[in-house]
């Protein structure tokens, strides 16, 4: 065995390398997809709860959080919540017990993910949160709500496309059954700090995208901001449609072709090696072979 590794060792070392790389290609996507697995397993555990619910469960629920939403008006720094505030919040909408109080979807960038309480790191490695301080997302005027996600992680795409996005674009958010759409009507780059633009506006029904950008760079906040909209022009959920390509169709579109990568250079490899041992030559591994051994018989 010694004596083969001293003499295959750069064949070994390089096939070794070859795999370590193929690794390192498939795993964001192999990693996106999991995540994206894990993501619609938890949106389909929240509609299930959702749809077994009561109508009065549901309403009762609803009203509880536009009344949170309305004491917001009144309350000097929202942005900062005490411990009480904050075991209110919490409790707020979270049908499931893991904190989940609904979910968005982005159809032009085939996007949909769970929204969580709070916007800490735990949640947006995952998922996208919602930053409390804003209005809780079951729409009504004078409400601004804002959901914050990760771009450029290479566990999970997340809100990376968030960019891609102009006015007009359309996103909704699904809370307790109730569909509510909002139209892209301004896009904003800010510093970290600046919460200027998740003001709240009488009569208004706002929802605020947040990421980080530049891409990479994550010095300030790519803010969209969404206007709530009733009547959805079918010309914009057909464009939405249309674009879409399914992660369950992207990842064997590229996974296929470093799998067939790999195979072939494993083959090229095996080739490469020469003449298999045989029986002979594994009864006396030190003699040096010639190709009468290996002569068929």
């Amino acid at each position: 065995m010694g004596k083969w590794l001293k003499k295959n060792w750069l064949n070994l070392f390089l096939g070794l390398a070859v795999l370590a790389g193929l690794c390192l290609l498939l795993y964001p996507t192999f990693s996106d997809w999991w995540n994206s697995l894990h993501q619609s397993q938890a949106i389909a555990a929240y509609v299930d709860t959702v749809e077994g619910l009561s109508q009065e469960e549901k309403d009762a629920m609803l009203q509880a959080a536009r009344e949170y939403n309305q004491r917001l008006w009144e309350k000097g720094n929202r942005w900062i919540l005490s411990e009480e505030e904050q075991q209110e919040y919490n409790s707020l909408l979270d049908v499931t017990g893991t904190g989940i109080m609904g979910y968005v979807n982005i159809p032009s960038i085939d996007v949909s993910l769970p929204i969580y309480h709070g916007s800490e790191e735990a949640v947006l490695q995952i998922a996208s949160g919602h930053i409390s301080g804003t209005s809780l997302p079951v729409g009504g005027e004078g409400v601004h709500t804002a959901i914050s996600g990760h771009r450029g992680l290479p566990s999970a795409r997340l809100f990376t496309d968030l960019d891609r996005l102009a006015e007009g674009d359309i996103f909704t958010l699904t809370v307790l059954g109730q569909v509510l759409t909002y139209q892209i009507d301004q896009i904003r780059i800010v510093e970290p700090a600046d919460l200027s633009q998740m003001e709240l506006y009488p009569g208004e029904d706002y929802c605020t995208l947040q990421t980080c950008t530049p891409y990479g760079v994550n010095s300030h906040r790519l803010l969209l901001r969404g206007r709530r909209i009733e009547d959805v022009p079918e010309a914009l959920v057909a464009a939405a449609e249309a674009v879409q390509i399914s992660t369950y169709l992207v990842i064997p579109a590229v996974g296929i072709p470093l799998l067939f990568l790999l195979l072939t250079v494993v083959l090229i490899y095996y080739r490469r090696r020469g003449p298999r041992l045989t029986a002979e030559d594994l009864k006396h591994p030190f003699e040096k072979r010639s190709p009468r051994n290996h002569k068929k018989k």
